[in-house]
């Protein structure tokens, strides 16, 4: 019973310093409270450091090791990103199909006989829900810029690689006349719908490594607190600091198979091309 008082109190004191921290930042713990949500302020690098804090005094409370509660906050800091991250995933997925959709309508507009801005200005209240922001954004930059300089932040705001391929086959044409800029878009939207389906696959393809690896970590940490707390005597052997190395190593072997899962995980794309940052063109406005 001591034990789960200790783990309450260390609870208590994770608590506090989350407060503490809030409270010098001079920002409220709670806001946006309206709509049933609720979220801690001081941005997610606060909230995980005061569950590493938090981990690292129960684990060392309850069990005694140091090396314990080093390895508990490591797992916190890093699980979500090699478990999860499934949001982001299709987030990417559905900005891919967005921009393919996108430049399909672009060419169905000027397939209508309407000009080049005239079939961007078109597409803006029918725009993707993924890129609706971005198209908008180009619209009202049309408003004060020329068209080659308001693609270029369009692209920029996109931040993708084949958004990139768009808004340059876009910029050619408006800065001169494009011969078949219809069929150009077509085959543009047939490749960007090619990399969602990729991506599709390979996500499909590592959800078996991302099964197995809850399955994995699940067992270990449940197998963990069920000796820890049940037959102690059975994890006495890494009381010493002999066993404390061999956590250690223990330890070591995990973190370096979450690198790998994460390196895995990670799609490489290629070097954009059209974001120039640091030209004068992107100063427009912006809503």
């Amino acid at each position: 019973m001591s034990a789960f008082v200790i783990a309450a109190l260390a609870a208590g004191v994770a608590l506090g310093l989350l407060l503490v921290i809030a409270g010098v930042s001079g920002r409220p713990v709670l806001e946006g409270i309206g709509g049933g949500a609720r979220r801690v302020i001081g941005g997610p690098g606060v909230t995980r450091a005061a569950c590493c804090v938090g981990a690292f005094v129960v684990v060392w409370a309850v069990t005694g090791w140091i090396i314990g509660g080093v390895l508990a906050a490591l797992a916190v800091a890093a699980l979500p990103g090699v478990l999860g991250g499934r949001a982001q995933r299709e987030k990417a997925i559905a900005r891919t199909e967005a921009i393919a959709s996108w430049t399909e309508m672009i060419r169905d507009s000027i397939v209508a006989a309407s000009g080049l801005e005239e079939a961007i200005v078109a597409t803006a209240s029918v725009a993707p829900a993924p890129i609706e922001t971005e198209v908008r954004r180009l619209v009202l930059r049309l408003e004060h810029q020329r068209l080659p300089d308001a693609l270029v932040a369009f692209g920029v705001d996109l931040d993708h690689p084949s958004g990139d391929l768009v808004v340059a086959a876009l910029v050619i044409a408006a800065r001169m006349e494009a011969s078949d800029l219809s069929s150009l878009l077509s085959r543009l939207a047939e490749a960007t719908r090619g990399e969602a389906r990729m991506r599709i696959r390979v996500e499909v393809g590592r959800s078996r490594v991302r099964t197995a690896t809850k399955v994995i970590v699940g067992v270990v940490a449940v197998a963990v607190v069920f000796l820890a707390l049940v037959n102690r005597e059975y994890l006495e052997v890494y009381d010493t600091p002999a066993g404390q190395f061999v956590l250690a190593i223990v330890g070591a072997i995990f973190a370096t198979g979450g690198w790998l899962l994460t390196r895995m995980a990670r799609i490489d794309l290629p070097d954009r091309f059209t974001a120039r940052a640091t030209s004068p063109s992107l100063s427009g406005v912006e809503p």
